[in-house]
């Protein structure tokens, strides 16, 4: 299996660099730079339920296929509520698009890849290109685009509406109290925040290019999620292409191995063009 977590094939890389800071709350990404010159950026968002979770650990897999990665650390729902992570994810992506000069790798075409609510997170961001609501103003670099060019979602939640009706006992267990604390209150409580941060109600004909993974056996996130995701872009004409993995459950390892990767990088090759 593909060694995930481990920046052996980076050439270079910037630990801890600071993208904003609010109300004291430093915000901080790694970034991993490939041998070749002038890459493709991909942001990275991680999981852990909105609530948990770190910049520390992403996966390298396309550092090999001449990717450069930013991992980036937001503001969890512990912190505070929607859409704040959004803020400041589409804040480190200004940032990052306004050093990359800097830095060494291309700004006009960015991926986002995130799995689990980093999925969410990625999708969200990629299908709010130009929202002034979700933009916000975190971040020095307000005369640079958030907007991104690729969504890598892998398992994420996509529909806030539907998915507590979808869910097992388990899911409801653990999917029920993490919505309730990334939006402030239950999700019947506030139905207009709960589509407003659901990707599925965002999407228009101006969307980036989609690639989405998941399991059939994922009993944490429905993969209902994801159909519904692929079919609201298929609606609107978009570029799409969902791979279920069979037999995998969330966060399972087999995402990562080199035939699904493979899967990854020949998506992108075609939607960089």
């Amino acid at each position: 299996m593909l060694t995930l977590y481990s920046a052996a094939q980076a050439n270079k890389e910037f630990k801890n660099i600071l993208y904003a800071e609010v109300n004291e709350r430093k915000l901080l990404l790694d970034l991993y730079l490939p041998a070749n010159a002038n890459p493709y950026l991909i942001v990275w968002v991680h999981g852990g339920a909105w609530r948990s979770g770190s910049k520390d650990s992403p996966p390298m897999g396309l550092l090999s296929g001449g990717y450069a990665l930013a991992s980036v650390d937001y503001r969890l729902s512990t912190e505070a509520p929607f859409p704040a992570l959004i803020h400041d994810i589409k804040a480190s992506i200004r940032f990052l698009r306004a050093n990359a000069k800097k830095y060494g790798y291309r700004r006009d075409k960015i991926i986002i890849w995130g799995s689990s609510a980093g999925g969410h997170l990625a999708a969200e961001v990629g299908t709010t290109n130009g929202d002034a609501e979700l933009e916000g103003n975190v971040g020095n670099n307000p005369d640079q685009s958030s907007a991104v060019q690729v969504i890598l979602d892998f398992y994420g939640p996509t529909n806030f509406v539907t998915i507590l009706d979808q869910s097992t006992p388990h899911g409801l267990s653990v999917r029920a109290p993490a919505l309730e604390l990334l939006l402030g209150k239950p999700v019947e409580k506030v139905p207009e925040l709960a589509r407003k941060a659901s990707p599925v109600f965002q999407i228009d004909p101006s969307d980036p290019p989609l690639f989405i993974m998941h399991g059939d056996q994922d009993y944490q996130v429905p993969v209902n999620q994801s159909l519904e995701l692929q079919a609201e872009y298929q609606k609107n004409n978009l570029k799409v292409q969902l791979e279920i993995v069979h037999g995998a459950g969330h966060s399972d390892g087999a995402y990562y191995e080199p035939a699904y990767l493979s899967k990854v990088t020949a998506f992108l090759s075609d939607a960089l063009k």
